[in-house]
């Protein structure tokens, strides 16, 4: 497993976009600020945007519901048994493993204190 980014959950995604961008000085993978995604480098890790609505409109209930403004990001090599095996472990999926955006297959669980936790195999 690798910690691949902390993604932040905007509602404002063009000027969050700018921020990091032109006031922190982090270069973005695409240096697009129309969303609804974006990574930042920042070493190994990096820190990403999400447009809020557009995650909720993907994942029904899930953002938008909780209010949810930050989420970790996990890779995993095979996110089907990855999640199977967090779920014999005692944690219970909120979203079961979907495509999202056509290039990731993710799931969602929560932690004990309610924090979002994306777990994310690339396909490409």
């Amino acid at each position: 497993m690798e910690l691949t980014q902390v993604r932040l959950i905007v509602s404002d995604f063009p000027a969050c976009f700018r921020f990091y961008r032109d006031v922190l000085g982090l270069k973005p993978q695409f240096d697009d600020d129309s969303g609804p995604y974006a990574k930042f480098e920042a070493g190994a890790a990096g820190v990403a945007l999400a447009d809020g609505a557009d995650l909720a409109s993907s994942l029904p209930g899930l953002a938008a519901a909780a209010g949810d403004r930050a989420l970790v990001v996990l890779k995993v090599d095979d996110v089907e048994e990855y999640a199977a095996s967090v779920v014999t472990r005692g944690a219970t999926l909120i979203a079961e493993p979907s495509v999202m955006w056509e290039r990731l297959r993710v799931a969602y669980l929560r932690d004990p204190e309610g924090n979002l936790i994306e777990l994310q195999e690339w396909l490409a």
